[in-house]
């Protein structure tokens, strides 16, 4: 490789050369099982990117997809995560009529808050004003159904999983997977 390709590149690198154009894209796949997932990046290499990416979801039992094919299955939401035990249920229903959330989920141990992109920051500024202090606050993309997976498939998607979101260039991985306690107990 000539010497001034290396310079070039180590300038590049450290930022003394303009020209890092980065791009926002996403991309699509399926999964172990059938499992959507959807793959946010910035990057300064698309190619680059791409065939990493592919190269990811192969080696670990997933192929990606055409754009458009999994999108549809997720929707852009406001996303707020209370603790059961530092919000009461009442205090929290009353609040969420009058910010007009989407939807409250009861979990095992939380509260799960939903609203649209649009309100996102009015019910963010209506929580610090109550000064309740959720443990997520932030705009995602949440499957509109899950695919229950079972012992290898669970393996190989949480597998998929990490292998994705320790891409450099990866900045959100969204899937639409679930995976029943008992099944992540025996995984360890």
């Amino acid at each position: 490789m000539p010497k001034d390709n290396i310079d070039r590149a180590i300038k590049k690198g450290t930022g003394e050369l303009e020209g890092a154009a980065y791009e926002e894209t996403a991309y699509e796949g399926y999964g172990p099982g059938g499992v959507a997932i959807l793959v946010q990046v910035l990057t300064d290499n698309k190619n680059r990117t791409v065939s990493d990416v592919r190269h990811i979801f192969t080696k670990n039992g997933g192929n990606m997809a055409d754009a458009g094919s999994v999108a549809w299955l997720f929707d852009k939401k406001g996303f707020v995560v209370f603790d059961k035990g530092k919000v009461d249920e009442e205090a929290l229903m009353e609040w969420a009529l009058e910010a007009g959330v989407d939807d409250i989920r009861e979990q095992e141990n939380e509260w799960e808050v939903i609203t649209s992109t649009e309100i996102f920051e009015q019910v963010r500024t209506a929580l610090e004003k109550k000064q309740w202090v959720p443990q997520v606050a932030e705009v995602t993309m949440l499957p509109k159904n899950t695919i229950t997976l079972e012992a290898k498939q669970a393996e190989q998607m949480l597998r998929l999983m990490e292998a994705l979101e320790d891409h450099e260039d990866v900045q959100n991985v969204y899937a639409n997977f679930d995976i029943p306690d008992q099944v992540m107990e025996a995984l360890g």
